[in-house]
């Protein structure tokens, strides 16, 4: 019962607040400048009740506000938090030099597209590129990563299986290349612009 009682008062507040009332409000006080201009007579009730009711119907409904999500640019900040604690696990898991040295390479990479300054502004006009970024930060190193340190122990017990070297360094040198595929494609914007601004140049000059 006290949630009821609770949210009575904000139902009449949202109510009171909300277009049909203001609107219908607005017509009723136009119906009660009719009475006093004698215009209404004996009905003004009827009148001002009426004007109220249409100001009501005519008025646009409400519509719940669209929930704010957080911008791309805001969505980095976030996702450099998150690499660097990436990191710091990695800097813990023992990995066999091949993997390591592809690890290094896509951790630069990673590194310099999310360095706060004009790159990262750039990346940030591109969400699809924002969310491939967290989901190889969030989600496939990590999964990568422990897939392998797991899947070595049960080799240990079993020394004839497939070295899960192999796959962790496949599964890297993806990664890497859907990273370089990001930078290629904002290297690609930055060109076209370039040569966008270059041509509006030669039309000005003719």
């Amino acid at each position: 019962m006290a949630t009821s009682d609770s949210g009575a008062p904000g139902r009449v507040l949202g109510f009171l607040e909300s277009r049909k009332n203001l609107t219908g409000s607005a017509c009723g006080l136009a119906g009660l400048g009719l009475t006093f201009a004698g215009v209404a007579g004996a009905y003004w009730p009827v009148v001002v009740a009426g004007l109220y009711a249409a100001g009501a119907l005519i008025a646009p409904p409400e519509r719940p506000r669209a929930p704010g999500f957080a911008e791309p640019a805001e969505q980095l900040d976030e996702l450099r938090g998150d690499f660097g604690r990436l990191r710091e696990y990695l800097a813990a898991v023992d990995l066999p030099p091949a993997a390591a040295g592809r690890l290094t390479e896509l951790d630069a990479l990673l590194a310099a597209l999310l360095e706060p300054g004009w790159v990262a502004e750039a990346l940030a006009l591109d969400p699809e590129a924002v969310h491939a970024l967290s989901r190889t930060v969030r989600q496939d190193i990590p999964e990568s990563v422990d897939t392998y340190t797991r899947t070595r122990w049960w080799t240990r017990l079993n020394p004839g299986a497939a070295p899960p070297e192999r796959e962790l360094d496949r599964q890297l040198g993806l990664l890497h290349g859907e990273a370089e595929a990001i930078a290629s494609a904002l290297r690609e914007a930055e060109a076209r612009r370039q040569q966008t601004h270059t041509r509006y140049l030669e039309d000005r000059g003719r």
